[in-house]
C-alpha cells in the first residue's frame, strides 16, 4: 500500500532550454534566453532525455559558495511529460515510503559484506534489505515498460550478488526500482547495455530477492510515488525457462 506522503517537492524553480552537457556533472542552459552552467543531478548518459531545445527545470541552490548556482532535476520530453533526473529522489522518495510503514527500525546507508545496501528494516526479529534504483530510460517498444541500466553499472551488479547472499542467509531482501518517469509501470533490465545486470536480476529473483517497481507522478517541479508493482515472478519464470 503507498501512503500520500511519498512525494517530493522542489522549492525554488525556475524554467530554461536545454543547450547541451559539457561533462557528467555539468550542462549549459538558457534561463530567460541567457547562458547558465548548471549541475547535473545525474551521471546517467540521459542522450534520449538532455536533447538540445529540451524544456528542463532548474532548482535554484541555496549554498553561495557553489560554482553552479542551478540544479538541473527534470526534462521534459514529448511522449512522456516530465522526467525526473535527480539520482537523489529515489532514495529520498523510499525512506519516506519505509518510514511510513510499520518497521521497528530503518537505517539508510547499511553496510552488508563488501556493500553499501540503501536501506535495512527491522519488524518482529526479521531482518530487511532494499536496494534503491532509480529509472529514467523508457521502452519505446514496450508500452509502460522501462529499462535499467541506461550505462553499465558494476555497482548494481555487485548490489545484485549481494542481496542474493543475504536472502540465503535469512534476511528478507528487496530490490526497488522507482520509476522517475510517467506512464510507466514495470522496469525490465536492459541487456543492450549491460547483459550481467540481467543475469543477475535473474538469479537474485531465484534466490528469493523480492523486485519491486514504483510507478510515479512526475510535475515539473514534483515527484510522487502512485503505485506499486511486485515483478519477482516474471524472472523467476524466465529462470525457470533457461533452465530447461
Amino acid at each position: 500500500m503507498v501512503k500520500q506522503n511519498t512525494t517530493i517537492i522542489y522549492e525554488n524553480t525556475v524554467a530554461g532550454t536545454f543547450v547541451r552537457r559539457m561533462n557528467r556533472f555539468t550542462a549549459e542552459v538558457l534561463i530567460d534566453g541567457a547562458p547558465e552552467i548548471v549541475h547535473v543531478k545525474n551521471t546517467g548518459r540521459l542522450q534520449e532525455l538532455l536533447m538540445p531545445e529540451a524544456k528542463v527545470t532548474l532548482q535554484k541552490t541555496l549554498n553561495p559558495n557553489r560554482k553552479t548556482a542551478y540544479d538541473l532535476i527534470s526534462v521534459y520530453k514529448p511522449k512522456l511529460k516530465w522526467v525526473n533526473i535527480d539520482s537523489l529522489a529515489p532514495n529520498a522518495l523510499m525512506k519516506q515510503q519505509l518510514m511510513s510503514l510499520n518497521y521497528e527500525l530503518v537505517k539508510p546507508e547499511y553496510t552488508y559484506g563488501e556493500s553499501r545496501i540503501d536501506f535495512y528494516m527491522e519488524r518482529d526479529g526479521e531482518r530487511f534489505l532494499t536496494e534503491v534504483k532509480g529509472c529514467t530510460l523508457a521502452d519505446d517498444l514496450h508500452l509502460g515498460t522501462g529499462l535499467f541500466p541506461d550505462a553499465p553499472t558494476e555497482r548494481g551488479v555487485k548490489h545484485l550478488h549481494e542481496l542474493a547472499k543475504a536472502a540465503k542467509e535469512g534476511y528478507h531482501c528487496s530490490i526497488a526500482f522507482v520509476i522517475q518517469m510517467n506512464g510507466i509501470h514495470r522496469v525490465m533490465p536492459n541487456e543492450a547495455a549491460q547483459p550481467e545486470f540481467k543475469e543477475a536480476l535473474v538469479k537474485a529473483a531465484k534466490e528469493g530477492v523480492q523486485i519491486v517497481c514504483y510507478s510515479c507522478h512526475v510535475e515539473a517541479d514534483s515527484i510522487k510515488i502512485t503505485g506499486v508493482v511486485e515483478d519477482t515472478s516474471r524472472f523467476v519464470e524466465a529462470q525457470r525457462r533457461k533452465s530447461e
